[in-house]
């Protein structure tokens, strides 16, 4: 009788501990559905999920976000006023504080959320983030990592995700911002 109370007291121990590895490793189903839902809708210029106009930058209109992601300070749309790229970016201010090791945290936890994400395309496959972190160097006060949308649509040709995070006059950011962007070198 001891013996198989140990067991099965064992073996729950194990599937409990098996359960939260998966789940500190893969993204949560509301961060895959969200995250779908605003990669989704850059289709439409993110307009679908634009909320309230927040004070402008100069060039720039800046809306609240109607989706956010788990764990984001912030969500926010910008719209430019260029005539050469009219698409609009998403971000969400995942990190913002003074403490490095939470920044970098933060900033590694972002990049492996995005890049196991797995998105419901609007035909029902499922696409995906591909690329590899930029790991963070203590001597640089900033770290970069793209990672493309791997879809055939060419409306998200140049689509990324691209996590930052960086250093400023009030401590460390971490952002996620979801946008088009085009080579430096390209016309």
């Amino acid at each position: 009788m001891k013996n198989t109370t140990l067991t099965i007291v064992y073996s729950c121990m194990i599937l409990f501990a098996h359960a939260q590895f998966y789940k500190s490793v893969l993204p949560s189903p509301q961060f895959n559905d969200s995250l779908t839902k605003i990669v989704i809708d850059f289709r439409n210029n993110f307009k679908k999920i634009q909320g309230k106009e927040l004070t402008p930058q100069i060039g720039i209109e800046v809306y609240q976000s109607q989706i956010g992601l788990p764990g984001a300070v912030h969500c926010v749309i910008y719209r430019y006023h260029s005539k050469l790229d009219t698409t609009a970016s998403w971000q969400a201010i995942m990190y913002d504080g003074d403490d490095y090791e939470e920044a970098i945290k933060v900033y590694k936890s972002t990049c492996r959320l995005v890049n196991k994400s797995r998105i419901k395309w609007i035909d029902r496959s499922i696409a995906s983030f591909i690329g590899n972190m930029e790991k963070p160097d203590g001597n640089i006060s900033f770290a970069n990592t793209m990672l493309q949308l791997n879809v055939s649509d060419p409306r998200y040709k140049n689509f990324y995700a691209e996590i930052e995070m960086e250093s400023g006059s009030n401590g460390w950011e971490v952002h996620l911002n979801l946008h088009n962007k085009k080579d430096d070198m390209e016309e």
